[in-house]
């Protein structure tokens, strides 16, 4: 890629302030201490940015809703995904004021109570399309107040770039970094038993020599353009954007070496260098956050595993699975399910902490994914509920059936403590515990077919 020589200014997107009391609009409450400064005074904004950190929290509203009937999930989804950029847009807001946070009034009044209005209208809208009959629909008025939410700011471990007026106050953090050599082995699998299905089937998609990228996520926000607020980078299927109907996607061409359409993406990763991409001043890059150089995988392994207690099923053409939550910053981390590590340190595994790798070692992006169907449909409303993890000891839930376990894993060659950090959406700051994989298998019937039967037999295909 070419980069511009000279950097262009975007809107800070952090905000930083000192003083501000519990704050809230709808309840819940944000707890913060008085550090010799009133909340209408303006402190020295450095000083600030040594103190603490602000950003939004809203509920999730997609999680709840596991049960929207099919004919209406084409307007849920579009009104979900304008959730989302409400809470974008108040976050920005919020952040581009700088000091003006420490007014409590002017956070609730100009950012808080405006947003909640925002959300009841569009949750309002949903509960009309699910229908007044819905149980789901009922109480979801009660989820369009939102919070502040407060996290500590402390320098990356080196020096991060002062691009678009300090935006690398959004993250990444000192915190979120560890030593990989400082972690104790935590990697546990089940024990395979008898008649578990040892084999393993791969697909060789490349790395995105192609550079496709976009800000779309049309498993979660089809038919909105930006719906992910963060680029993605994808392999397999070339087709993969917010309008990509099964259709587009079943004749689309493919950078998968045995024909498989199907499409593997994840947020990029960036190398917080101050340098700008050409999605510098575009909606899911700069403007939001997302700045640095994108990183190009060292290598992509996408790969198909067995059961530890018996046999696996075919997948369905089309089946969607996400894992990892986007937001589990401010959701928390019931849904986290990404994790880093370094090469030669595979046995530690990190969901909430980007590793510090020595010299010689590789980053290490896993995303494992939920190897339970349920037996009926390719999708879900909240893209959750069709599939889930087997449990400890390898076996499905009732009413579940297993299917290849697939493993996204990505590395990539970054000199020791540089920073870097994965694109997000603009409120969750960087974090590691929003890293999230996606998935839509889109292989022949005959090659799912071959996959299953090579993962049942014991072999390694592929």
């Amino acid at each position: 890629m070419r980069y511009k020589k000279r950097h262009k200014r975007s809107r800070v997107l952090v905000v930083s302030v000192v003083g501000v009391a519990a704050l809230a609009v709808g309840g819940g409450a944000l707890l913060m201490t008085d550090n010799n400064a009133s909340a209408g005074q303006s402190p020295n904004r450095t000083e600030a940015a040594r103190q603490s950190s602000m950003t939004i929290q809203c509920p999730d509203v997609a999680t709840r809703l596991s049960n929207v009937p099919q004919k209406a999930r084409p307007s849920v989804d579009k009104e979900l995904a304008k959730l989302d950029t409400q809470v974008a847009d108040a976050y920005k807001q919020l952040s581009t004021q700088g000091t003006k946070a420490a007014d409590q009034e002017w956070v609730r009044t100009r950012v808080l109570e405006p947003l909640s209005s925002q959300r009841r209208s569009a949750l309002s809208r949903i509960s009309t399309t699910m229908g007044k009959g819905s149980q789901q629909a009922s109480g979801l008025n009660s989820m369009a107040s939102c919070t502040v939410k407060q996290g500590e700011v402390n320098a990356a471990p080196a020096a991060a770039p002062a691009a678009a007026g300090g935006a690398q106050a959004a993250g990444p953090q000192k915190a979120d970094f560890v030593d990989i050599r400082k972690v104790r082995p935590n990697v546990k699998n089940p024990r395979k038993q008898a008649n578990a299905s040892k084999g393993t089937f791969s697909s060789r998609c490349g790395r995105n020599e192609n550079k496709k990228f976009n800000s779309d996520n049309v498993i979660v926000a089809p038919g909105v353009s930006n719906g992910a607020h963060h680029m993605h980078d994808y392999v397999g299927n070339q087709k993969n954007d917010a309008f990509a109907t099964d259709q587009v996607l079943a004749t689309a061409t493919t950078s998968c070496t045995n024909g498989d359409r199907s499409t593997h993406y994840w947020p990029v990763l960036r190398l917080r260098d101050g340098k700008n991409e050409k999605d510098a001043g575009a909606p899911g890059g700069g403007t939001e956050g997302n700045i640095g150089t994108i990183l190009q995988p060292t290598s992509v392994q996408l790969t198909f595993r067995g059961s530890a207690v018996g046999k696996v099923t075919a997948m369905p053409k089309f089946l969607r699975i996400i894992t990892g939550d986007a937001k589990a910053f401010t959701n928390g981390t019931a849904n986290a399910n990404a994790s880093w590590s370094c090469t030669g340190f595979e046995n530690r595994q990190l969901k909430d902490k980007y590793p510090l790798c020595p010299k010689g070692s590789n980053v290490v992006r896993t995303f494992k994914f939920q190897s339970c169907w349920d037996g009926r449909n390719a999708d879900s409303a909240n893209h959750r509920t069709h599939v889930a993890f087997a449990g400890a000891n390898g076996a499905c839930g009732k009413g579940f059936k297993a299917i290849p376990a697939l493993t996204q894993r990505i590395t990539y060659k970054i000199a020791p403590n540089k920073v870097f950090a994965v694109d997000s959406f603009p409120e969750q700051l960087h974090k590691p515990v929003t890293d999230h994989g996606d998935f839509i298998n889109v292989m022949s019937n005959s090659l799912m077919k071959q996959a299953v039967k090579c993962i049942n037999s014991g072999r390694k295909c592929g």
